[in-house]
């Protein structure tokens, strides 16, 4: 049986396509590569929607802007990778997928999830990055994703992280680089495998004090905190470092500063702009 089977490069008209995924049936080729390949339409393919044996397709870079419900078809798929297509939406079926480990939707053109998308059985890694998500359009199930291990929301537009975030239990990377968050939830520090924590390029002044709960001092963690426009005694504390960040949001002084702007500070505190993203990629229309 063959593992893996890469259409070569001159092999971007549509009949060689179609020739590379007839070969893949007849090989029951596990691993489909069909990157860069001029792809608009899954639809001109429907063969790849029978091959029962793939478990990994990567369709990255291409021009894909609709992905038909006939994907979950794909029962043994583990590994998607959609990333840099023109997606607007997805089908509600790709939930039901009983393998699906690893998605990657990044550098498309979401603003919006299907109702039911926190259904996966088993996902283990999400990403999501770089396209127009908020949490005012995340399904209501999105945080029941108990599986998941890494979840990646950086480049979007979410401005506020809900506290659901907390059910998520098993999560060790979250990526939240690149949006205009201008709070996190007290619940983050709920997230007892947190390893890897990314919150660069926001529009934070404060962080919960609940974040020294997490385990972001080791050699092997990652806490990513610039370019925010951060309170006085957090700015000189990152100046510093990380840990001297994270051990001052333990002191009473902290806590009494964070409660205060929370509670009703925040009026006497400058809202900072948003970032302008109108020319981003994730913007444009076919």
């Amino acid at each position: 049986m063959s593992q893996v089977q890469c259409l070569p490069v001159a092999g971007k008209n549509m009949s060689k396509v179609k020739k590379y995924l007839e070969d893949a049936r007849d090989n029951e080729t596990r691993e489909l590569e069909l990157i860069d390949k001029n792809i608009s339409s899954l639809d001109e393919l429907p063969n790849i929607f029978s091959l029962p044996f793939v478990t990994r397709i990567t369709l990255s870079h291409n021009k894909i802007s609709v992905l038909p419900p006939a994907i979950a078809n794909l029962n043994n798929l583990e590994i998607l990778n959609l990333s840099n297509n023109h997606l607007e939406e997805l089908p509600l079926s790709l939930s039901s997928m009983p393998k699906l480990r690893i998605l990657n939707c990044s550098i498309n053109r979401l603003s919006t999830l299907p109702r039911g998308f926190g259904a996966f059985p088993v996902l283990e890694v999400l990403d999501l990055s770089y396209n127009n998500l908020n949490e005012r359009e995340l399904p209501g199930n999105f945080f029941k994703l108990e599986t998941l291990r890494a979840l990646y929301l950086g480049d979007n537009d979410f401005e506020y992280l809900p506290p659901e975030i907390k059910f998520m239990r098993n999560l060790q990377i979250l990526g939240l680089r690149d949006n205009d968050l201008l709070e996190l939830p007290r619940e983050i520090g709920e997230l007892g495998r947190l390893r890897e924590l990314h919150i660069q390029n926001n529009r934070l002044t404060v962080i919960p004090p609940e974040i020294a709960n997490l385990d972001l001092y080791s050699n092997k963690s990652v806490f990513k905190m610039e370019e925010n426009p951060w309170v006085q005694p957090i700015s000189e504390q990152y100046l510093l470092g990380i840990s001297h960040v994270l051990e001052y949001i333990k002191t009473e002084a902290y806590r009494i500063l964070y409660n205060r702007h929370v509670t009703g500070g925040k009026s006497a505190v400058p809202i900072p702009p948003r970032a302008d993203k109108s020319k981003k990629a994730s913007r444009a229309r076919s």
